[in-house]
């Protein structure tokens, strides 16, 4: 139990700083903390002159939308970058127990995911002058790490199937581009053709969106729980077919006796 929990903690910490070894920190600034709000900046003032949604509604959707950058990059830079590193082999080939080694890298990037989430939101209503309750911070921050967890599970279904095709940085960006159109972090759901709507409810984000805009409007947690259960249970069924498809991968690996596939 001591070396899986160490597997799982250091592990994945020690993953997750890789990414940040071959480049300078200072990325970190514009990439995850300054561009979301030109992001958000953007939609709401679209909204302002199309005299559309409100400021809060863009801020919200946009904020939470967002993470999907770090889950999304992240986890397949985990996987993918242990490839092009030729390192990926050696991780298969240890007797090191699956679960923790790749669930552990899981964890940093749902916390650097929830981080760049909660920032976006906080000085995103700082610079359009939208009013958060501080009864709504706690709640807040849990759905927002609900969130951050769901789409770090679709991250890891992406990361998967990185073991199959060589760019996967282009797959990413599509896949951005879905959760910024059918979540309802820009346009709402009820304004989308049914097929978009109905798609979006098995998309990360979708429930939590709606659950932090209610939240703001002055619903409690319990009020929100529904949503915030349907948003864990999206994550729970991603990460679990994400860790299907790279068990089935590592098989089909050692039965071909390459990993190079594509």
């Amino acid at each position: 139990m001591t070396a899986a929990a160490r597997l799982f903690f250091v592990g994945g910490i020690t993953s997750f700083r890789a990414l940040w070894n071959w480049l300078s920190p200072w990325i970190y600034i514009p990439t995850m903390l300054i561009s979301p709000i030109f992001q958000i900046l953007l939609f709401a003032y679209i909204g302002r002159s199309a005299q559309l949604e409100s400021d809060e509604f863009y801020l919200i959707g946009n904020a939470l939308q967002y993470a999907s950058i770090p889950c999304l990059f992240a986890m397949s830079q985990m996987i993918s970058g242990e490839r092009y590193q030729n390192t990926l082999s050696a991780i298969l080939v240890s007797p090191a127990p699956r679960i923790p080694l790749f669930f552990g890298r899981s964890l940093p990037v749902i916390l650097n995911g929830a981080f760049v989430s909660a920032f976006s939101l906080a000085a995103g209503s700082l610079i359009l002058g939208v009013h958060l309750p501080a009864s709504s911070f706690a709640p807040l921050a849990l759905v927002i790490l609900v969130a951050a967890f769901s789409c770090t599970g679709l991250g890891l279904v992406n990361g998967a199937v990185s073991l199959r095709i060589r760019e996967n940085a282009v797959l990413n960006n599509v896949i951005f581009g879905f959760l910024l159109i059918f979540t309802g972090a820009n346009v709402p759901l009820d304004a989308l053709p049914d097929w978009m709507s109905t798609a979006a409810q098995a998309m990360p984000f979708t429930h939590a969106i709606e659950a932090a805009r209610q939240l703001v409007a002055g619903s409690s947690l319990g009020d929100v729980s529904g949503l915030l259960g349907a948003e864990l249970l999206i994550g729970a069924v991603y990460a679990v077919l994400g860790y299907s498809v790279l068990r089935w991968f590592e098989a089909q690996a050692r039965l071909h006796a390459t990993l190079e596939r594509s």
